[in-house]
């Protein structure tokens, strides 16, 4: 099972809700020994911050069943999308991430 977590400090401005029934998710996979891996979004100035990688980290060694950590570097290829569709893009400000991100974050993350 894969699992896309968010461990922000500011996640409610991104999704107008909380994250904690996604962690009560994963801790049931842990309880249950379900494998999972995790899948991080990385955007540069809302979920790359040391104490958020740090939090995401912290909770992560609380689980017994992961098995793979994956860092998704965000882009913005989807960013036509919305223009066609004459939609503001929310993230239009946000530069993509790059290697040296993803490093930081791996090493934060110690994986």
């Amino acid at each position: 099972m894969i699992l896309n977590i968010l461990i922000h400090q500011n996640q409610k401005s991104l999704y107008g809700l909380s994250s904690e029934l996604e962690l009560d998710f994963a801790r049931y996979l842990s309880e249950i020994n379900k494998p999972v891996w995790i899948r991080q979004v990385l955007i540069p100035g809302i979920t790359d911050g040391e104490e958020d990688l740090v939090s995401l980290r912290n909770f992560l060694s609380t689980l017994k069943n992961v098995e793979k950590i994956e860092i998704l570097p965000y882009h913005d290829l989807g960013k036509f999308k919305w223009e066609n569709l004459g939609l503001d893009y929310p993230l239009k400000d946000i530069r993509p991430a790059n290697e040296d991100d993803v490093k930081r974050a791996k090493e934060i993350l110690r994986i």
